[in-house]
C-alpha cells in the first residue's frame, strides 16, 4: 500500500485539539464555523457530519491533515447541505465526492495542495460557489461544466498540469480573477495568458461565438443575492442602518469575549480532568505493563526451549536429507557414467560391425561350409555330437516354451488365442514326450531325424554367433539400467525431490531408443543367420549322410577368435592387452595388418586412426602399455615367450570356448544378486515388464496386460518386452 494511503495514529496533542473542537461547536451559543484542521485525521470522523447537521454550521474548516477521502464510509454529503465555506487544503485527497454537486449553498472551496488528478463533472450544480482553488495538484483539464458556475469570481489552477482551458469558460460571466501557468499554456496562447483575465475571457468568448461583457455588469445581482441573506435595506437610509449595523457587531464582539473567557475557564477545567484522568490512565498502564513483562517473560522462555527443540530436530533432518541427497547424487553418478559407457560402446560396435561381418562372411566361406570330407566322415563323433544336441535341443526348446506360454497368455487376453492354442498343446506335449523319453532313446531318435539335427544345429549357431551375443550383452545391460534409474526415479518421489529429475528422463528415453534399436539388430542379426541356413541346406548334397551331424561337431569344434590370431601369427601379449582395454574387437584389424608389440610402440596416434582404431583414449593408451610390456621383457625376456603346455594345450580344444565379453559397464562390479523392483500397481509381485517408448520397468506380466499407458509418466504403451533372470 503506498505511504500516502496509510492510515496514521493522531498524536495526543492532535487527539485532545480534536476533542476540544468537537466540544467547543457543540456548546451553546457557539458560532457557525467548526474548525478541526490540524488534527492529524486521515479521515473526517462521523460525529464531524452530525454537528454540521444538527447545529447548521456553514463553515467547515479541516485543512492540514492526511485526508485521502472526503466521506468516510456510511456518511453523506446530505449532512453538509448548509455549508457556505468548506476547506480542504493541504491534505491527500485524490478525488471529490462525485457528487459534490449537492453541497447548493457552497461559496467558497479550497483544495489547493492536494493530489486531485479530475475534477467531478457535477461540480458545476454549485450554482452559489464564488471561489474555486485547485492550486497545485495534479489536474491535466478541467470539466466543461465549470461554464455552469454563474456566481464564480475567483479561479485559481495555478501549479497543475492544465495545458488547455475549455472554451465553456466564456459563459462564466462574473469570473474577476483566473489564475494559472502562463508560460506551460497552449491554449490560450501565453502570450494571451499573460496579459490577465480579461483578454483570456476575450478570446474564450470570441471562439465561442459570444459577444464579452465585464464581470461588473453581472456581479450585482450576485453581491444583492448574498447581502439578502445577511440584512435588508432599511426605510431610515444608510446612516441609520450603519449605525445600528455597528451597535449590532460591537455587542456580538462583547458576546464573543466573555463567551471566549468563558471557554478558556471551561478549557482550563477541561484540561485538569484530563490530566488527572490519564494519571489514572499512566497507573493503569503501569501495572498492565508489569503484568504483560512477566507473561512475555514467561513466553519468551517457553518459545526459547521450544525453538531449541526445533533448531536441534531441523539440524537433524538436514543432516539426514544432507545424507540422502549425497547417495542419491553418487547413485545418479554411477548410472550417468554407465549409460555414457553404455553408448559410447555401442557407437564403437556399431563402426566395427561392418569389419566383423565381412570378416564372419569370409571366415564361412573360407572354411568351406558347404563340402564335407571324407575324414570329417570317419572321425564323426556320433554320440557325442548326438548328445550336445540333444542338450542343446532341450535347452532351446524350454526357453521357446516359456516365451510360448508367455504369448499364449498375452494373446489369451485379446481373443486371439483360439488357433495358437491347439499348435503350443501340441509342441508342449512333444516336449513333454522328449523330456519323458530314455536318453538313448531321445540320442538315436536325434541320429535318425534330420530336421532335429538342423534344428540343433542352428540353436548352437546362433549361441555361437559373437555378433549375436554382443547384442544380447547389451541388452542386458539396458534393461539392468532401466531398472534402475526406475527404482531411482520412485526413489525421488518418496522422497519429494525434484533435482536432476531431466536428467535422469533424458538418459531413460535415450536408453529406451537405444533398446529398440538393439532389439531391431537382434532380428535383423537372426534374420541372417537364418539365411546362412537356408543356404548350407540349398548346397548341401542331396543324398549326404549325417550332414548335420558334421556340420554340427565342426562348429562345436571351432576354435575361439583369440586363439585363431594366435596361430596366425599374432603375439599373445598384445591380444591380452586388448581383451585388457576391452578393445577385443579390434584384435581382427591387428591381425590383418601383421602388428606386433614392437612396432606398436613406435606406433603414434595418427598411425592408429590410419589402421581403423577410432577411441583416442585407446589411440594414447594403446602404445604406452606396448613400451611398457617392451620394457618389462627387457628386463625378464621369458615374459614374451609362451608356454609349451598354453601352446599345446590350444592345438586341441575339448569343448566349446566363449569369446570374452566385448561390452562392461564402467561402474563399479555389480552385486551377485540381479536388481529388483515390486510393481507398482498390485506391490506385491516382481516387476520384470519394459515399456517402450518410455522405458520404465515397473509392471509385473499380470498387471501390465491391461494397462494401454505407463502408470508413472502415463505415456502411451508401444511395445512390452519381458525381462527373463536367469538362475
Amino acid at each position: 500500500m503506498p505511504l500516502f494511503f496509510r492510515k496514521r495514529k493522531p498524536s495526543e496533542e492532535a487527539r485532545k485539539r480534536l476533542e476540544y473542537q468537537m466540544c467547543l461547536a457543540k456548546e451553546a451559543g457557539a458560532d457557525d464555523i467548526l474548525d478541526i484542521s490540524k488534527c492529524e485525521l486521515s479521515e473526517i470522523p462521523f460525529g464531524a457530519f452530525a454537528t454540521c447537521k444538527v447545529l447548521q454550521k456553514k463553515v467547515l474548516i479541516v485543512h492540514t491533515n492526511y485526508l485521502t477521502s472526503v466521506l468516510p464510509k456510511s456518511c453523506s454529503l446530505q449532512s453538509l447541505v448548509t455549508i457556505k465555506v468548506l476547506d480542504l487544503h493541504h491534505n491527500q485527497l485524490t478525488a471529490l465526492p462525485e457528487d459534490i454537486g449537492q453541497l447548493v449553498a457552497l461559496q467558497v472551496l479550497n483544495v489547493e495542495r492536494n493530489q486531485l488528478t479530475h475534477l467531478p463533472r457535477s461540480i458545476g450544480k454549485l450554482t452559489q460557489l464564488q471561489t474555486l482553488s485547485v492550486k497545485d495538484n495534479r489536474l491535466k483539464e478541467l470539466p466543461d461544466s465549470l461554464g455552469e458556475l454563474r456566481s464564480l469570481r475567483t479561479l485559481d489552477v495555478s501549479e497543475n498540469e492544465i495545458r488547455r482551458l475549455p472554451q465553456a469558460l466564456a459563459r462564466v460571466r462574473t469570473l474577476e480573477t483566473l489564475s494559472l501557468d502562463a508560460a506551460s499554456m497552449v491554449y490560450p496562447p501565453p502570450e494571451v495568458c499573460g496579459a490577465g483575465t480579461e483578454p483570456i475571457q476575450q478570446l474564450l468568448c470570441r471562439d465561442s461565438g459570444l459577444e464579452y461583457y465585464p464581470p461588473s455588469q453581472y456581479l450585482l445581482p450576485v453581491l444583492e443575492q448574498d447581502g439578502a441573506e445577511t440584512s435588508q435595506d432599511s426605510p431610515d437610509g444608510p446612516t441609520d442602518r450603519f449605525s445600528r449595523e455597528e451597535v449590532e457587531w460591537q455587542n456580538r464582539f462583547s458576546d464573543y469575549e466573555k463567551r471566549k473567557e468563558q471557554k478558556m475557564l471551561e478549557k482550563l477545567e477541561f484540561e485538569r480532568r484530563l490530566e488527572l484522568g490519564q494519571r489514572e490512565h499512566a497507573q493503569l498502564v503501569q501495572q498492565s505493563n508489569s503484568q504483560r513483562d512477566e507473561i512475555l517473560q514467561t513466553v519468551r522462555e517457553e518459545q526459547s526451549r521450544l525453538e531449541q527443540g526445533l533448531s536441534e530436530h531441523r539440524r537433524y533432518l538436514d543432516a539426514e536429507r544432507q545424507r540422502l541427497q549425497e547417495q542419491l547424487k553418487q547413485t545418479e553418478q554411477n548410472i550417468s557414467n554407465r549409460i555414457q559407457k553404455l553408448l559410447e560402446d555401442n557407437q564403437r560396435q556399431k563402426k566395427s560391425s561392418e569389419i566383423l561381418k565381412s570378416l564372419e562372411n569370409e571366415r564361412i566361406r573360407m572354411e568351406q561350409l558347404m563340402s564335407i570330407t571324407q575324414e570329417e566322415t570317419e572321425n564323426l563323433r556320433r554320440r557325442e555330437v548326438a548328445s550336445a544336441m540333444q542338450q542343446m535341443l532341450t535347452e532351446s526348446c524350454k526357453s521357446r516354451f516359456i516365451q510360448m506360454a508367455y504369448e499364449s497368455q498375452r494373446q489369451n487376453l485379446v481373443q486371439q488365442a483360439c488357433c495358437s492354442m491347439a499348435e503350443m498343446d501340441e509342441r508342449f506335449q512333444q516336449i513333454l514326450a522328449w523330456q519323458q523319453m530314455d536318453q538313448n532313446k531321445a540320442i538315436s531318435q536325434i541320429l535318425r531325424e534330420s530336421a532335429m539335427q538342423k534344428a540343433a544345429f542352428e540353436a548352437l549357431q546362433v549361441k555361437k554367433d559373437l555378433m549375436h551375443r554382443q547384442i544380447r550383452n547389451q541388452i542386458k545391460l539396458i534393461e539392468t539400467e532401466l531398472l534402475q534409474l526406475t527404482q531411482l526415479e520412485l526413489k525421488r518421489k518418496s522422497l519429494d525431490t525434484e533435482a536432476l529429475q531431466e536428467m535422469i528422463s533424458e538418459q531413460r528415453w535415450a536408453l529406451s531408443s537405444l533398446l529398440q534399436q538393439l532389439l531391431k539388430e537382434k532380428t535383423q542379426r537372426e534374420e541372417e543367420l537364418r539365411e546362412i541356413l537356408m543356404e548350407l541346406e540349398a548346397k548341401s548334397e542331396t543324398k549326404q549322410e549325417n550332414y548335420w551331424l558334421i556340420q554340427y561337431q565342426r562348429l562345436l569344434n571351432q576354435k575361439p577368435l583369440s586363439l585363431k590370431l594366435q596361430e596366425e601369427g599374432m603375439e599373445r601379449q598384445l591380444a591380452a592387452l586388448l581383451v585388457e582395454l576391452a578393445a577385443e574387437h579390434y584384435l581382427p584389424i591387428f591381425a590383418h595388418h601383421r602388428i606386433s608389440l614392437d612396432m606398436l610402440s613406435r606406433m603414434s596416434p595418427g598411425d592408429l586412426a590410419k589402421v581403423g582404431v577410432a577411441e583416442a583414449g585407446l589411440q594414447h593408451e594403446i602404445p604406452r602399455r606396448a613400451r611398457e610390456l617392451l620394457d618389462a621383457a627387457r628386463i625378464q625376456p621369458e615374459l614374451l615367450k609362451p608356454p609349451r603346455e598354453e601352446a599345446l594345450g590350444a592345438l586341441e580344444p575339448t569343448a566349446p570356448e566363449e569369446f570374452p565379453e566385448p561390452v562392461r559397464p564402467s561402474a563399479p562390479p555389480a552385486e551377485p544378486e540381479t536388481p529388483t523392483s515390486e510393481c507398482v500397481v498390485c506391490l506385491e509381485r516382481e516387476a520384470q515388464m519394459i515399456f517402450l517408448n518410455c522405458g520404465h520397468v515397473c509392471c509385473c506380466p499380470q498387471c501390465c496386460q491391461p494397462l494401454r499407458t505407463c502408470p508413472l509418466c502415463r505415456q502411451e504403451i508401444a511395445q512390452r518386452l519381458r525381462i527373463y533372470h536367469s538362475s
